[in-house]
């Protein structure tokens, strides 16, 4: 525990003094004139990256595979994975320094996700030829808005591409597309339901790895969206039985974020169903 608090410690420090650096203002500026779009270079300092760097090889092993014909095609870890075995992650996400940065841009004050929602902060792997994710929003379920944040971590690839159609605020038509190559520590900032945005396929015998935040302005969920948001994190992401082992729900607040005692399996009837059947036929390596 007290080599955890330390971590966080050393996070919140380097996170401030980056953020002392910037042209906060200018930032500011961008980000509104660019629809709630703002890229970051090198932010997130190295002395941040490198624990991060560390753990994505450590938990490489729980990486699920996953394929959506036309759609997606790659890896991922979800937030239950990351919360037991990736603490700089978990630290990173959680900062303070940051998330009070972020709310200062986007002029509303961020929360983390609830527990039980595997997708608050993720790792994404790129490791195959032809690894990609076609054009989408970050669609909210919440009953407010969410922002994603998306960090660089692994960057050995020519070819794949953050793909963002950019939009002047308050216009329809695009301004330009963005191709955007996520090296270690370059940050990206969007308004979810307002950035349409891609990855373009990884090349032969290059990596990428991305780590993504997502936080919102209120954490409640209706029922239905809630069934329709773990339906798309069992057969495009995560996996069934990650699902059935995920927390129960509950709210955090910005002074206290204390774990749950213990993981519990959902009630819902259709997830329990998808799990027992397997799920394979829904994830393909290639």
């Amino acid at each position: 525990m007290l080599q955890m608090k330390t971590l966080a410690m050393e996070i919140e420090d380097s996170l401030g003094e980056a953020i002392e650096r910037l042209d906060q203002p200018g930032i500011q500026r961008t980000y509104w004139d660019q629809n709630e779009f703002v890229l970051l270079e090198g932010f997130i300092p190295q002395t941040v990256v490198e624990p991060c760097l560390f753990e994505v090889e450590q938990v490489q092993s729980e990486v699920h595979r996953n394929y959506v014909p036309g759609r997606k095609q790659g890896g991922s870890v979800s937030y239950y994975v990351i919360r037991e075995k990736a603490p700089a992650i978990l630290a990173l996400y959680r900062s303070p320094t940051l998330r009070t940065f972020l709310s200062r841009l986007v002029e509303a004050p961020l929360k983390l996700c609830p527990e039980d929602d595997p997708h608050s902060c993720a790792l994404y792997y790129y490791t195959k030829p032809g690894d990609h994710i076609g054009f989408h929003y970050d669609t909210s379920y919440y009953k407010g808005k969410r922002y994603t944040v998306l960090i660089g971590l692994v960057e050995r690839s020519e070819h794949c591409r953050l793909v963002a159609r950019v939009r002047k605020h308050g216009e329809a038509e695009e301004i330009r597309e963005t191709r955007i190559p996520m090296d270690p520590g370059t940050v990206v900032l969007f308004n979810g339901d307002k950035l349409w945005h891609a990855v373009t396929p990884l090349g032969k015998d290059e990596e990428r790895v991305v780590l993504t935040f997502q936080y919102v302005t209120n954490q409640e969920i209706g029922p239905f969206k809630k069934m329709f948001s773990n339906l798309k994190d069992a057969f495009a992401y995560f996996g069934p039985s990650a699902l059935l082992r995920r927390p129960t729900a509950h709210k955090t607040s910005s002074r206290r974020h204390t774990l749950p005692q213990s993981d519990v399996l959902t009630d819902h009837p259709t997830l329990q169903f998808i799990a027992g059947a397997g799920g394979a036929s829904h994830d393909r390596d290639s």
